[in-house]
Parts: C-alpha cells; sequence; structure tokens
C-alpha cells in the first residue's frame, strides 16, 4: 500500500507498530519481511527505491535505468509506505516534514547515504536523476579522456563498466591509496588492477587529486595531484566515497558520530539511550564497511530481533550483533563479464563474479523484492 500523508492511522491498536524510516537495501527489505507480523509503516521521500549498482553500469547503458528505479508502490500489502520526509525521533514515534506523526513501539533508521551523480539522486529527485543519467551518458560518449577520482567499489567499477562498453575511451583511474581495495586481501586488490589494465585503464594509486572543482557530478577540467602532476580530462567523475545521511540521528540523546558521518551503535544496533530505536546499514556505525553486501548481515539480524521483540521476548534475552569485521565479502564487477570477488574465505575470479553480480547487478532479485518483477 502506497500512501500520502493523510493516511497516518492504523487500524489495529493490539499489533505492535514499527516505523521505519528509509527505504532503501535495509529498509524496503525489513518492511516487507515484517508485513504480516506488525503494522509496518515504511517512510521514504523518495517514488522510486533507487538501485545504485545498475546506476553506475547505466552510466554507460542508460535503457537501465527503468529497471534501476523501482516504484514502491507494490512493497506492501498490509502495511504501508508513507511518501514523506522525516525531521524527529522520539521513544513513541516519528514527526514528518509536516508536523504529522507516526506513533512506532519500534523505530528502524535506515536512512542510508549519499553519493555523487549520477549513482544517486539529490534529495528525493527521481526525475532529475532520470535527466541527469541521459545527460552524463552523452559526456561520455563524446569524452575522449576520462579521470575517476577515488577507487572505492563505485569507482573500480565504473571504470571497469566504461573501459568494456566503450573501449576507445583512455581512462585514468587515481587513488591516494597505495593499491585497491587496501583493507582487504592483496588478491583482490591485485587481480582487479590487472584486469583494468588489460582493459587499458590507467591506475594512478598513492598519489591525490588536490583541486576537484566539484565533488557531486562529473564535470571537464584539470587535475593537479599530490605530486605536482597535471592532467587534463575531458570528463572528471568525482567519486570519493559515501557520505551517511545521519542528521535524523545526531538530535537523539547520547549519539556519538564516527567516520563519515556515520552514527555508532550499541551492541543491539541502537544509537541513543532510547531502547526502542535502532539504526541500521551505512547511516550505522556498528563495524561493517558502507557496501549492500556488508550491511546484508544487519538486515539479518534485525529481521529475527524484531521478530522476537514482537513475541514479548526482552531485547537483553536476544542475541546481540556480530559484524562481520575481515571476513566481510565484497563482488566488485568490472562490466558483465570480468570482476573478482573476496567471499569470506577465498577471492574468486570473472566466473563467480560474473554469475553472481556482474551480469544482472542484482535487478531481478530487487524488482521482485518490490514486486515489480
Amino acid at each position: 500500500m502506497f500512501c500520502t500523508r493523510d493516511r497516518l492511522k492504523r487500524k489495529s491498536p493490539m499489533s505492535k507498530r514499527i516505523a521505519i524510516v528509509g527505504g532503501g537495501y535495509i529498509g524496503a527489505d525489513l518492511a516487507k519481511s515484517l508485513d504480516d507480523t506488525a503494522e509496518v509503516t515504511l517512510i521514504e521521500p523518495r517514488s522510486h527505491f533507487v538501485h545504485a549498482p545498475a546506476m553506475i553500469r547505466a552510466v554507460v547503458d542508460p535503457s537501465l535505468t527503468d529497471r534501476a528505479l523501482i516504484p514502491y508502490d507494490r512493497l506492501l500489502t498490509n502495511g504501508r509506505v508513507v511518501r514523506a520526509r522525516a525531521t524527529g525521533i522520539d521513544a513513541t514515534g516519528v514527526t514528518l516534514d509536516d508536523g504529522q506523526r507516526v506513533e512506532a513501539d519500534y523505530i528502524v533508521v535506515a536512512t542510508g547515504s549519499s553519493n555523487a551523480m549520477p549513482f544517486k539522486p539529490v534529495g528525493s529527485d527521481i526525475e532529475g536523476l532520470r535527466q541527469a543519467n541521459q545527460r552524463i551518458y552523452q559526456l561520455v560518449k563524446a569524452a575522449r579522456t576520462i579521470g575517476i577520482v577515488g577507487a572505492g567499489a563505485v569507482g573500480t567499477e565504473l571504470a571497469g563498466e566504461i573501459a568494456h562498453a566503450m573501449p576507445d575511451k583512455k581512462i585514468t583511474l587515481i587513488s591516494d591509496t597505495d593499491r585497491l581495495f587496501p583493507t582487504m586481501p592483496d588478491k583482490l586488490g591485485d587481480a582487479l588492477a590487472s584486469k583494468l589494465r588489460d582493459a587499458g585503464v590507467t591506475l594512478v594509486l598513492g598519489r591525490r587529486a588536490e583541486n576537484l572543482q566539484n565533488l557531486t557530478e562529473p564535470y571537464a577540467g584539470s587535475l593537479t595531484l599530490s605530486d605536482g602532476s597535471e592532467h587534463d580530462f575531458d570528463l572528471i567523475f568525482p567519486v570519493l566515497g559515501s557520505r551517511a545521511s545521519s542528521s535524523l540521528l545526531e538530535t537523539l540523546p547520547d549519539t556519538q558520530k564516527s567516520t563519515a558521518n556515520r552514527i555508532k551503535v550499541d551492541p543491539w544496533l541502537r544509537p541513543s539511550s532510547l531502547p526502542n530505536v535502532f539504526a541500521a546499514g551505512d547511516v550505522s556505525d556498528a563495524g561493517d564497511g558502507m557496501t549492500i553486501v556488508a550491511t546484508s548481515r544487519q538486515l539479518l539480524w534485525l529481521k529475527s530481533t524484531l521478530k522476537g521483540l514482537i513475541a514479548g521476548k526482552p531485547l537483553e534475552e536476544l542475541k546481540s550483533y556480530k559484524p562481520w569485521g575481515a571476513r566481510a565479502p565484497i563482488l566488485v564487477p568490472l562490466g558483465p563479464k570480468r570482476g573478482n570477488s573476496f567471499l569470506g574465505l577465498f577471492t574468486s575470479g570473472d566466473f563467480v563474479t560474473r554469475k553472481m553480480k556482474g551480469e544482472d547487478l542484482f535487478i531481478k532479485k530487487y524488482r521482485k523484492l518490490l514486486n515489480q518483477a
């Protein structure tokens, strides 16, 4: 059920009321999993779920955009999706930007993170994201030289996608780290670097871009690196990593901010002294990285924990959350055919990465989740 703000009264006062703020990878899945168990309200300002990995490939294949932007209107059968922005949280519910309230017994904040265009929209502007995708696709087509600043998952995948789809482009991937994915086993970064070089991508590692003119969208210009060298590009993509959208949590009592705007949580994913408020995904510093696969562990824990609470079990009697730590898996396709992955115990190559992510980018999975398959 997709609701506007005038439909905020619930029908069954005996059920537990769960408000989920943010309809991304944690929020949408969690809301659907609890739809038959509790009175679920998903609060999300966007009209569509934005499937970010597919938006990377959409830079070179804009036909993917319509499948990567998935409407919320069929997500829930019993609960509701309220298209609004949450502006406040307390122990009894969530306040919306027009002053209305969503009362709740338990609140989960999964507001995600922001990234540069055209991978995520500015605010809730889905149509603006569509237009940016088309505009930037044309810029990529016209460019001869492309600089990508930032060699995390998004920057590395973007380099691979452009090299695969448009092999005539001269692509330079720039990172201030000495190797790709330095916190992961050496084999992963080394294999990805080798494949990128095989595809014609120039890697500039251990040097920082000093004069980025824009941090939010691609532009044409010159880069000065920390070694003093200058590089001109027809198009520069700033891909310096995500920053958590944590402003809603910052007003809660006893919160602590960590890196990238994330909020520290306790062993039960609580970001504050409010015992019934949880935080998950990119906004939550629970010891996991800011990737879909890394935070998927939190999703499983939340499903189990909230169902236990709904059944009347005290939180302290339920298992606390244990992050992935060094075993966190990551899947890094370089286009639809090549790539490497770390799966907790070993690093895999093209075939496994292609079958797990590269071919479809999980598009079918998330369209099915939102009942839009």
